[in-house]
């Protein structure tokens, strides 16, 4: 799908454009003039249609004329799980990145989807992270409780319906 921006200026009397590649930002950004036949030089980047997990990026990493360029191949280029990764790291997790400069894949992040804590705890116990559980105490294992002391090293996240759980390190 195709990513949609719109370029509005801070000058009032001056009309924004939209743009959908890097092609049509650089043409059109350095040619808007004013009423007065000024040229206008500083705008406010707007998401304004795509995916998903494209606008919850925008919304983490606010684009801006220094970033967007970035973000577009980012939007273009990154995998889902990177996307997410960032989404979650920044907007949940209170974590910097730069996209321009940073790399999803170095960022520190255990992460569950399509999970709860209940369901993360009910993983580890058949992975064995507590140890091996004779057959006729399993009944008596408690995961409720589980789940609230993982609560203190993991976070639930909801992205628009599809249930995360992470940790971030």
């Amino acid at each position: 799908m195709t990513v949609t921006f719109y370029a509005q200026p801070y000058n009032i009397s001056a009309t924004g454009f939209y743009f959908t590649d890097e092609a049509s930002y650089c043409e059109k950004i350095n040619s808007i003039t004013d009423d007065y036949g000024d040229k206008v030089e500083e705008f406010e980047i707007q998401f304004i249609n795509g995916l998903v997990l494209d606008s919850k990026l925008a919304q983490a990493i606010e684009p801006t004329q220094c970033n967007i360029i970035a973000m577009m191949d980012a939007m273009a280029t990154w995998t889902e799980e990177q996307k997410l990764k960032v989404v979650i790291a920044v907007h949940e997790g209170g974590a910097r990145f730069d996209i321009t400069a940073d790399d999803p894949d170095d960022i520190e992040i255990d992460l569950y989807p399509d999970m709860d804590l209940k369901d993360l705890a009910y993983q580890f116990v058949d992975e064995g992270l507590f140890g091996d559980i004779p057959d006729h105490l399993a009944n008596y294992i408690d995961y409720d409780a589980i789940a609230d002391d993982l609560r203190h090293d993991y976070d639930e996240v909801s992205i628009y319906g599809d249930s995360y759980v992470y940790r971030l390190s």
